[in-house]
């Protein structure tokens, strides 16, 4: 098998981008031979682009059909879970758009699910593939910094209007979205943070609900994690401020990393902090350092994921991000909007069924809605929107 046969379940603005890089050619082993979606107009647009390849108005009828042996999907986040286990169950490999899903409960059980089916899992993590996030991760995880500190992360810059959400019945809410900035746009940043950093033992979040914004969800959100070898994290997001930043710093006792207008920079002391502090003489000396710096070309990260999974099934090569690993930035924000509710830590691991019980009952109190408004789409790519913004 040359290419792999690829069936897209949604057809809304992630699952046409998708279809359009791969109909551009950027990549060539995969196939689009099939794709489902409930809306007739999507359909006919996908078809439009794609006359080869049929069209279902029922995703388990594609997935039946023999047409694909793989599926993306790109619905709204409380059916990921569930049509990736349709696939699993069917030997179909899985690319997942993020977040994994709502709860991790769930995610759980589909992680399972596609252990026992041996498939390949993908998540849609595409800013894992930017050289200096990368870079980053190298340095911190062969102890380039030394032992951890701290990690501070201000990423404001995913700026929305209010016809952005009142343009999908489903943005923005509970019981569409499963909730807002942390579902919606910062599940990247979220997976970066554990990805470089690891996952911290605790958190303690405050998530304002509608604070710039006529929504029943949160769209500005602060977050606190401590972790066992004494470092911290501080998480700061939303979609009402601008002009935003995008500044990440990580601290060691060998130094610190700044990644900030598409730069990485890089302190390195020249002895380790804790034994400059008790060793030196001196009472107000700093510790020296070398400094260095670099910077990269961000690139086209949704075709190389998607190209990755096709050579993953075609080849066996590693995934860059496995789909089971969506399960620990939800993780955090599963853990951050409980802290918020609840007004209290949240231990990880946390508990699953008091945040399934708190959300169920927000679901069944939303009361914002919405218009039903038209947005100007502008002429942006889809690895324009997403990439990394700084």
């Amino acid at each position: 098998m040359e290419k792999i046969r690829l069936g897209i379940i949604g057809m809304g603005n992630m699952g046409t981008g998708h279809l359009q890089y791969i109909k551009d050619g950027l990549c060539p082993k995969i196939e689009v031979t099939a794709f489902a979606d409930i809306d007739p107009q999507k359909l006919k647009r996908a078809k439009n682009m794609q006359p080869s390849a049929a069209a279902f108005s029922d995703a388990t009828e594609m997935l039946d059909s023999g047409l694909i042996d793989s599926a993306l999907i790109a619905v709204p986040h409380y059916g990921h879970p569930e049509y990736a286990m349709e696939c699993f169950k069917r030997g179909i490999h899985v690319m997942l758009e993020k977040p994994a899903g709502v709860y991790t409960s769930r995610v759980g059980e589909m992680n399972a699910a596609a252990e026992k089916s041996g498939v390949k899992f993908g998540i849609m993590f595409n800013q894992r593939t930017s050289p200096l996030f990368m870079k980053a991760r190298e340095i911190v995880k062969s102890g380039g910094i030394g032992k951890p500190k701290r990690l501070v992360w201000i990423i404001t810059n995913w700026y929305r209007t209010q016809a952005y959400y009142d343009s999908g019945s489903w943005r923005a809410t509970w019981n569409g979205e499963g909730g807002g900035v942390l579902l919606n746009q910062a599940p990247h940043n979220l997976d970066l943070w554990q990805w470089i950093f690891g996952m911290p033992k605790r958190i303690r979040a405050f998530c304002s609900v509608g604070k710039y914004h006529n929504i029943d969800v949160e769209d500005d959100v602060t977050i606190y994690g401590e972790y066992d070898n004494g470092a911290t994290a501080v998480f700061i997001t939303t979609t009402g401020e601008a002009p935003g930043t995008n500044r990440l710093e990580i601290s060691g006792d060998l130094g610190k990393l700044v990644l900030e207008d598409g730069k990485l920079k890089r302190w390195k002391l020249l002895s380790p902090e804790r034994e400059f502090c008790f060793t030196s003489k001196e009472g107000f000396y700093v510790p020296q350092t070398d400094y260095e710096e670099f910077s990269a070309e961000e690139p086209d990260g949704h075709p190389i994921l998607l190209e990755n999974f096709a050579e993953a099934i075609l080849e066996g090569k590693e995934l860059i991000a496995d789909g089971r690993e969506g399960i620990n930035s939800l993780t955090l924000s599963n853990a951050a909007y409980l802290s918020s509710w609840t007004d209290s830590w949240t231990e990880l691991p946390m508990n699953e069924r008091e945040f399934e019980e708190r959300l169920h009952k927000l679901c069944l109190k939303e009361t914002v809605k919405k218009t039903g408004a038209e947005i100007t789409e502008s002429s942006e790519s889809l690895s324009q929107r997403w990439k990394v913004r700084w």
